[in-house]
């Protein structure tokens, strides 16, 4: 099973500050708009999600059809694809993806310590 690029989302309390937190990492901005209390944060292949009032938790985020620098990929494992193959082996769902739809669409599962993962394609 592929999921994609993968980066976590952090539900953060004062996007500035952790801006320039991430800064002096060696992080830089990659997308994101800061007046929105979002930022992507990118340091080689790894990639932070900042998120300011979003969400109360962290999450773990997969992109499938999408590399580390959100370039589309020529090939990937479609969202349903990996959503059935998990349904298969008996992981409860927080949120599904349309199955009878085609495109972007997402889920989310909770890993067994309560932490969010979002499945989430683009493309």
């Amino acid at each position: 099973m592929k999921l994609g690029a993968f980066s976590i989302s952090l539900a953060v309390k004062d996007i500035h500050v952790s801006r320039q937190f991430y800064e002096h990492l060696g992080f830089s901005v990659f997308a994101g708009d800061i007046e929105r209390n979002y930022l992507i944060m990118k340091n080689g292949n790894a990639l932070v999600g900042l998120f300011q009032g979003m969400f109360e938790n962290n999450i773990l985020t997969f992109n499938p059809g999408w590399d580390e620098s959100a370039n589309p990929l020529n090939a990937f494992e479609d969202v349903r694809t990996i959503q059935k193959d998990l349904k298969e082996k008996g992981v409860a769902f927080m949120s599904e993806a349309d199955e009878a739809t085609s495109g972007p669409a997402s889920f989310v599962v909770m890993d067994p310590d309560g932490n969010a993962i979002l499945v989430d394609q683009h493309v």
